[in-house]
């Protein structure tokens, strides 16, 4: 992945700063995040869904709004007129010196934020938000009871998670005057609500109401048990893949250099493409045409965005066992109502071994656990315990195996 720190003028001419993210090939689409209220472009979450975006192909854009992180002005200055027209900048900013954005996503007041910049971008095709509010007036209230003082005085220091931030009186009025849902019926691209049935920051009724307010096509997906700013980099992996995975089928996301030398996409051929400049171990997988990430674990020095090599492996030995006990008990007509295999990888000492051939040293061990549902009595269950280790990983695994490489 390629990184580059922009710079550009924001609504009040302050200098705003963005960063870059790019695949190492040529990207098939851009995108731009807008962060939330307070947060920044460094949002952790956002960071995982980017990198997730950037696997895919696809050449992400992030950037401070004005008087956050790195972007210059005053916070307390500022109002959602001020971050739309900040928006506007970076969209212009891409169009004319890389490429116009081609899908929009905003996390919370950020998603308010593309909802209503969208609609004036013709180039934009796709529009994502995560845990959005359907009114800016809902931001405005949280602000009030935070600070009641604001109404009286015009101005009230207020703490928004670890910081403390300066809110006006002309940020309140600003907040009212702007409809969400007026804008979403002219929308016109298609678009993708996530929200948490638990976001306890902005309620699971705005998502409904969105949706309600928006014109097909649209679609929902319910981040189960996140919170608002996606703490967990699981949920924002996933919020990236599935981002990228749908929006594909309108900007055509992916990633073609994968394909250019994917063979016939016959069974038994995988290409696998990594080792690009700053991507450390993750790499895309393509088998047939499904496209997934393999990596290491971030204690290994990986980016944890996909199963490591050893976890495909034992994947491929649980998978292949479960399907041979399947074929086998259909065959034979037995009750087998689901198969459940857990593996595990480690290393032995030989002598700990009683049936193996090495004599030192250490050897690889994989752990089965097979586990059977369904109405079978002692000799079936015993039966298909036999049969597992007749599956055909198992045997090229205990097998003698010869792996010609030859360099292209």
């Amino acid at each position: 992945m390629r990184r580059e720190r922009l710079r550009f003028q924001g609504a009040d001419g302050q200098e705003l700063v963005g960063r870059l993210e790019m695949p190492d090939t040529a990207p098939t689409a851009f995108a731009l995040l807008a962060h939330c209220f307070t947060c920044s472009k460094d949002l952790e979450a956002l960071g995982w869904v980017s990198r997730t975006l950037v696997a895919r192909g696809i050449a992400v854009f992030r950037f401070d709004f004005t008087g956050i992180g790195e972007s210059a002005g005053d916070f307390a200055d500022t109002n959602f007129s001020s971050n739309l027209e900040d928006l506007r900048r970076a969209i212009a900013h891409l169009r004319e010196h890389y490429e116009e954005p081609k899908i929009l996503v905003g996390h919370s007041l950020g998603g308010a934020a593309v909802l209503a910049v969208a609609g004036e971008c013709p180039e934009v095709l796709a529009v994502a938000t995560i845990g959005a509010p359907s009114d800016t007036g809902h931001l405005g209230k949280m602000l009030v009871s935070r600070a009641p003082e604001v109404e009286e005085t015009g101005r009230a220091e207020v703490r928004l998670g670890p910081s403390t931030f300066t809110v006006t009186r002309q940020l309140l009025d600003d907040l009212e005057e702007h409809s969400v849902e007026e804008r979403l019926g002219r929308l016109g691209k298609a678009l993708l609500l996530f929200h948490s049935p638990v976001d306890e920051v902005v309620g699971i009724d705005h998502a409904r109401r969105i949706y309600m307010a928006a014109r097909h096509p649209k679609s929902f997906v319910s981040l189960d048990r996140a919170d608002h700013l996606l703490s967990d980099p699981q949920d924002a992996r996933y919020v990236g893949e599935v981002l990228a995975a749908w929006s594909g089928r309108y900007v055509e996301a992916g990633a073609p250099e994968l394909e250019e030398h994917a063979g016939d996409g016959s069974e038994g051929q995988v290409t696998v493409v990594g080792g690009g400049v700053g991507e450390g171990f993750r790499q895309q997988v393509l088998a047939r045409h499904h496209r997934f990430a393999a990596d290491e674990p971030v204690h290994l020095g990986g980016t944890d965005s996909g199963p490591t090599p050893y976890d495909l492996l034992l994947a491929a030995l649980g998978t292949c066992t479960s399907m041979t006990l399947r074929m086998y008990a259909e065959h034979q007509q037995w009750p087998l109502e689901a198969v459940r295999v857990r593996l595990g990888h480690s290393r032995i000492h030989a002598e700990d071994c009683a049936h193996c051939q090495a004599e030192d040293g250490r050897i690889d061990r994989i752990e089965r656990i097979v586990e059977v549902l369904g109405d079978l009595d002692a000799e079936q269950r015993q039966r298909l315990l036999e049969i597992a280790d007749r599956c055909p990983v198992h045997k090229t695994l205990t097998g003698e195996i010869d792996i010609a490489s030859r360099l292209v």
